[in-house]
C-alpha cells in the first residue's frame, strides 16, 4: 500500500458513524481491466448509429460532449433529447469477465466500521452488475448512479449535494475513494477526508496536485487494511 508522502492529514478513525463512499470504476476493480474501453467503444456505437454519422464524426462528437458536458450521455440529452435509460442500458452491455472477484476486497470491506455506499457516474444496473462480478454487492448499503444525479456528472456540485441529502451523510463523518482526482476536491470543500485511488491512468490524473486529497494509494485493499486498524 502506497500513500502520500505530501499530505501530512492522519488517517480518520472510524466509528460505527463514519460513512465510506467510493466511487465504482478504476477504484475497486483494477484499471488494468479496462473496462472504460469497452464502454467508449459502445458509446461510439451509439452515437454513430443514432446521429448517423460516420465513425470519425461520431468520435469526434463524442469527444466534444464529453469535454463540455462531462458526460457524452449529457451531451446527447441537451443536443438530441436521446432516451437516457437506453443510452445507459446499451453502452453498459460490456464483457465483465476480465474482472478478477476480489475476496480479498470484501474481508477488507467486512472490518470497517459505519455505513459503506457506492456514489457513481455509471447506471446502476452496471454498478451492480461489477459488485456481483466482484463478490461485495452485499458489503454496501445503497448505490448513489447517475439517474440519481438527473444525469449531471460528477465533479459537478449538485450529485454531491443530492448524495448527501438523499442518504442523510454527515460530510465530516465520511471518507471518499474515488480514482479520477478532480471528483474528490469537491468533496473536500464539503468536509469529506479524500483519498485517491491512483491508477496510473492519464487522464484521472488532473487535480492529484491538490491540497484538498488528503491521502492517496494505488492499493485500496492495504489502505483499507490499515484504516480498520484505527477502528
Amino acid at each position: 500500500m502506497t500513500m502520500s508522502a505530501k499530505s501530512p492529514v492522519t488517517l480518520p478513525r472510524l466509528t460505527s458513524e463514519s460513512v465510506l463512499i467510493f466511487d465504482l470504476d478504476n477504484t475497486l476493480y483494477p484499471a488494468n481491466c479496462d473496462l472504460f474501453s469497452q464502454v467508449s467503444d459502445l458509446i461510439g456505437k451509439y452515437v454513430r448509429e443514432t446521429l448517423k454519422l460516420e465513425a470519425d464524426a461520431a468520435h469526434r462528437v463524442q469527444k466534444d460532449f464529453f469535454h463540455r458536458y462531462g458526460t457524452t450521455l449529457r451531451g446527447l440529452m441537451t443536443e438530441h433529447d436521446i432516451d437516457p435509460a437506453d443510452y445507459l442500458a446499451k453502452v453498459h452491455d460490456i464483457d465483465l469477465s476480465v474482472v478478477p472477484p476480489a475476496p480479498e476486497l470484501a474481508e477488507a470491506l467486512d472490518a470497517l466500521p459505519g455505513r459503506k455506499l457506492i456514489f457513481t457516474n455509471a447506471s446502476r444496473g452496471h454498478a451492480e452488475r461489477v459488485m456481483d462480478r466482484l463478490g461485495i454487492i452485499d458489503r454496501f448499503e445503497t448505490i448513489f448512479d447517475i439517474v440519481d444525479a438527473d444525469y449531471i456528472p460528477k465533479p459537478q456540485q449538485q450529485p454531491y449535494d443530492r448524495l448527501l441529502a438523499r442518504d442523510r451523510v454527515d460530510p465530516t463523518q465520511a471518507v471518499y475513494f474515488e480514482d479520477m482526482a478532480k471528483n474528490l476536491l469537491p468533496a473536500k470543500d464539503m468536509g469529506m477526508t479524500t483519498v485517491w485511488v491512483n491508477t496510473d491512468v492519464e487522464w484521472a490524473q488532473n487535480g492529484s496536485d491538490d491540497p484538498r486529497i488528503d491521502h492517496q494509494t494505488s492499493d485500496i485493499v492495504g489502505f483499507l487494511r490499515t484504516l480498520a486498524a484505527t477502528y
